[in-house]
């Protein structure tokens, strides 16, 4: 949203631009859903989950970008994730990065098994 003279006006979504470069326009709860997913049956509160899209939705509005790279997107969640939940983290990061082998999985935990140990 934006005011213009003492008025709301609903800003232009920006759109999302894929891996394939394909653009959707943003879709504040496919986030959420996500992030969601990621989070079931972790300590993680819906409540905070949608506090953390509602600031990432007024971040894009306030900056007038009118794309934003999905990797900056998971990028976000994934620093989102990392404070609140590491499991939650590990789920989302599996599917963000798409983990072609067990390997891949290991290595992303080992390397937060590290960064706690720091």
């Amino acid at each position: 949203w934006a005011i213009e003279n003492g008025l709301k006006v609903l800003g232009v979504r920006p759109s999302v631009i894929k891996k394939d470069k394909q653009r959707v326009p943003f879709n504040r709860n496919k986030l959420a859903s996500g992030i969601e997913r990621a989070c079931q049956n972790r300590p993680v509160s819906i409540d905070d989950i949608a506090a953390f899209v509602d600031r990432i939705e007024a971040r894009l509005q306030a900056s007038g970008q009118r794309e934003i790279p999905s990797r900056e997107l998971g990028d976000k969640v994934m620093e989102f994730l990392k404070q609140r939940d590491k499991v939650a983290y590990v789920r989302f990061a599996s599917v963000y990065r798409s983990f072609e082998d067990v390997g891949e999985f290991v290595e992303t935990v080992r390397d937060l098994s590290l960064e706690d140990n720091d």
